[in-house]
């Protein structure tokens, strides 16, 4: 009886867990449903818009002969070198600028006029001083991750509540002890928000580096086919691109609520 109680438990909160997340993939299963639709419907025609099937069939080809794996992983590797050197240079820079006064003011203007030039627009001078290999690549995917990490950095170390700065005072804590145990733990959520926004910001770095040059990532790999007109494979490659960008986007976002646990966040409700 014991026994039967235990999985009529399990059972239960099963369904519970699933009524609660049936939204997260309702817009996606109609999207879906429309998309089958209008190619079965032959409003479009297949080289433009291939059917759910088609995609799916070609995933399957293109994992079977780990042209997929490939690629995805050959971009994982670019994506991960120059998000964690992005991460770096944002989270130091960002907390060296907020802390210290004078260093705000020599680097911000730089950093500021810097700041507007899309990544893209890099690559030329990327290729000149790196060349076609990994390393423009890596390059471009630092550019664009750098920004959105420093800006959030900066703006967690200054949103700082300045009643904490004078309680401090008033206390005479140590400045050391006051940065380690006040700023930066308050900053931490705009920290992990960089974090995440500077990930997307890699991912379409390393495509559009890839679609310009080298020879191997989904970058190329979308672009060989559409020169081949193999629409089925463009849109296989940025699923990939969508489902581990999700993958990883999760990762950061348990990351975070294991270190901030504090942190309780308003779902609207």
């Amino acid at each position: 009886m014991e026994m039967v109680l235990k999985i009529a438990k399990v059972y239960t909160i099963s369904m519970i867990t699933g009524c609660q997340h049936w939204k997260r993939i309702l817009l996606p299963c109609i999207l879906l449903a429309v998309w089958h639709g209008i190619t079965i419907s032959g409003m479009v025609k297949p080289i433009l818009l291939p059917s759910p099937a088609q995609v799916f069939d070609a995933l399957v080809v293109m994992l079977s002969n780990g042209e997929l794996a490939t690629h995805l992983g050959t971009s994982m590797i670019r994506v991960l070198e120059g998000f964690i050197l992005a991460a770096l240079l944002g989270v130091g820079l960002g907390l060296v600028l907020g802390i210290f006064p004078l260093m705000f003011e020599l680097l911000d203007g730089l950093i500021q006029l810097l700041r507007p030039i899309p990544p893209i627009a890099w690559l030329p001078l990327s290729i000149l001083w790196f060349g076609i290999e990994e390393g423009s690549k890596i390059f471009i995917i630092i550019i664009g991750a750098f920004f959105p990490i420093f800006i959030n950095v900066l703006d967690g170390i200054r949103q700082t509540d300045h009643k904490f700065v004078e309680l401090s005072q008033v206390l005479e804590v140590p400045r050391r002890k006051f940065i380690a145990k006040v700023v930066i733990p308050g900053a931490l959520p705009f920290i992990t928000s960089g974090l995440r926004i500077g990930l997307g910001y890699a991912w379409m770095c390393v495509v559009a580096a890839e679609l310009s040059a080298g020879m191997k990532g989904v970058g190329y790999m979308l672009t060989d086919a559409r020169a081949l007109a193999q629409t089925d494979r463009v849109l296989v490659g940025m699923l990939a691109i969508g489902v581990i960008g999700k993958i990883m986007d999760s990762l950061l976002r348990a990351m975070e609520k294991r270190i901030i646990r504090w942190k309780e966040s308003f779902t609207g409700e």
